[in-house]
C-alpha cells in the first residue's frame, strides 16, 4: 500500500472529527452522470447565521483511453475553474493537474501547476502557483518504512526570495491504527490517534497546541455504526464544546445527515448550531 500525501496525513483521525457534522448550515449535495459519462455535481448551502446562499457547480468527464480528465467549476461567488489532469500515461504513479481559475467582476487570475507521485514507498507531490510577480513553489514528500511515516512540506515564495513554510511529520500507520504528529514552522504542534476498535465503532483523538501559548485544544470523537445505513457521530473537545451527529441511508443514493453543536460551559445561553445535510448521488 502507498503511503499517502502529506496532506493526508492523520486523515483518518480528521474524518472521525470532521465527517457526519454540517453545524449551523442547510445543505443538499447533488451528483448525476450522464450517459456519455460526464460527472455532474452541484450543492447549495444556506449559513443559518449569516443568511448567506452559496452553490456551486461542476462537470468531470474523462477521457481514459488517454489518462486524461477535464472538470469545469462555476460557484455563486462567480469564480469559474478549469482543471486538466493526465495520470500515469507519463510515468507510472504520476499524475499531473494544470488548474486556473477566472473571476468575470473583478478579472482576477489564477492558475497553479500540481504533480503528484507515490509508489509503495514514497509520496510526492508539488505545487506552482504561476504568478507573474514571483511564483510560489511548494513541495511535500512522505517516505514510508514498515508501517513508520515521515513526511516533510516546504514553500518558496521566489517574490520575497525566503521560505514561507517548514513543515515535518511523523506517523505511523495500519489498516486499523493510525499515529501522527507535526511540527508546523517551529511554533504549532498537532498530533492524533485512530483507533478502529471494532467493525462498527471508530474512535479518534487530536490535540494542538502553539509555541508560547498555554492554551492547548485536545478533542476526542468516535463513530458508532448502527447498520448498514445509518451511523452516530459524537465529539468533545477540552472547552466543552460538543458535537453529535446522526446520519442515515434512506436510499440507495439517498443520505440525510442531522448534526448538532452544543456549548457544554453556556449551556443556557443558547448560541447552540444545528444542521441539516442531504446527499443525492446515482
Amino acid at each position: 500500500m502507498a503511503p499517502p500525501y502529506y496532506a493526508d496525513l492523520g486523515k483518518k483521525a480528521n474524518d472521525v472529527f470532521s465527517k457526519g457534522y454540517h453545524f449551523g448550515v442547510f445543505k443538499l449535495d447533488l451528483k448525476t452522470k450522464s450517459e456519455s459519462g460526464v460527472e455532474f455535481s452541484s450543492g447549495i448551502t444556506s449559513n443559518q447565521e449569516s443568511g448567506k446562499v452559496f452553490g456551486s457547480l461542476s462537470s468531470k468527464y474523462a477521457v481514459k483511453d488517454y489518462g486524461l480528465t477535464f472538470t469545469e467549476k462555476w460557484n455563486t461567488d462567480n469564480t469559474l475553474a478549469t482543471d486538466i489532469t493526465i495520470q500515469d500515461k507519463i510515468a507510472a504513479g504520476l499524475k499531473v493537474t494544470l488548474e486556473g481559475t477566472f473571476a468575470p467582476q473583478t478579472g482576477s487570475k489564477t492558475g497553479k501547476l500540481k504533480t503528484s507521485f507515490s509508489n509503495e514507498t514514497v509520496a510526492i507531490n508539488t505545487n506552482l502557483d504561476l504568478d507573474m510577480a514571483g511564483p510560489a513553489v511548494d513541495v511535500a514528500a512522505v517516505l514510508k518504512y514498515q508501517g513508520w511515516l515521515a513526511g516533510a512540506n516546504t514553500q518558496f515564495d521566489t517574490q520575497k526570495g525566503k521560505f514561507s513554510k517548514n513543515n515535518f511529520a511523523f506517523g505511523y500507520q495500519t489498516n486499523d491504527f493510525a499515529l501522527h504528529t507535526n511540527v508546523d514552522n517551529g511554533k504549532n504542534f498537532g498530533g492524533s490517534i485512530y483507533q478502529k476498535v471494532s467493525d462498527k465503532i471508530d474512535c479518534g483523538v487530536s490535540m494542538r497546541w502553539t509555541a508560547g501559548s498555554a492554551d492547548t485544544l485536545f478533542g476526542v470523537g468516535a463513530k458508532f455504526a448502527l447498520d448498514a445505513d445509518a451511523s452516530l457521530h459524537a465529539k468533545v473537545n477540552n472547552k466543552s464544546l460538543i458535537g453529535l451527529g446522526y446520519q442515515q441511508k434512506l436510499r440507495p443514493g439517498v443520505t440525510l445527515t442531522l448534526s448538532a453543536a452544543i456549548d457544554g460551559q453556556n449551556f443556557n445561553a443558547g448560541g447552540h448550531k444545528v444542521g441539516v445535510a442531504f446527499e443525492l448521488e446515482p
